[in-house]
């Protein structure tokens, strides 16, 4: 049995956007999400008023091992300073502005 690669993120289930045709209400005049199972019919009417709706398409939006953290190399660039501990309560700067050590004493 095979098992899915280590960091991989699996969804069970997609999130569909959905948006009124027509005058709606004010859920569905504006984009709405629907968790529904890829097999399910997708909606006709929005749930609260009945207006016809159509399903829009939207971006994905998914993340494999760590490539959604920003990396030290764009930490300083976006104006984030990182530590990390060094020793006990001393910590080492490894990116961005600021002193290089932050102790306790």
């Amino acid at each position: 049995m095979s098992s899915p690669a280590r960091g991989l993120i699996i969804a069970a289930m997609p999130i569909y956007e959905y948006a009124a045709t027509a005058k709606g209400c004010d859920h569905c005049t504006g984009h709405f999400d629907v968790l529904q199972k890829s097999k399910e019919e997708p909606l006709t009417k929005c749930p609260r008023c009945g207006a016809e709706v159509a399903r829009v398409i939207s971006a994905p939006s998914f993340a494999m091992g760590n490539a959604h953290t920003l990396k030290e190399s764009n930490l300083e660039k976006h104006g984030f300073t990182q530590y990390r501990r060094a020793g006990n309560g001393v910590y080492e700067k490894t990116a961005g502005k600021g002193p290089k050590f932050i102790s306790g004493d």
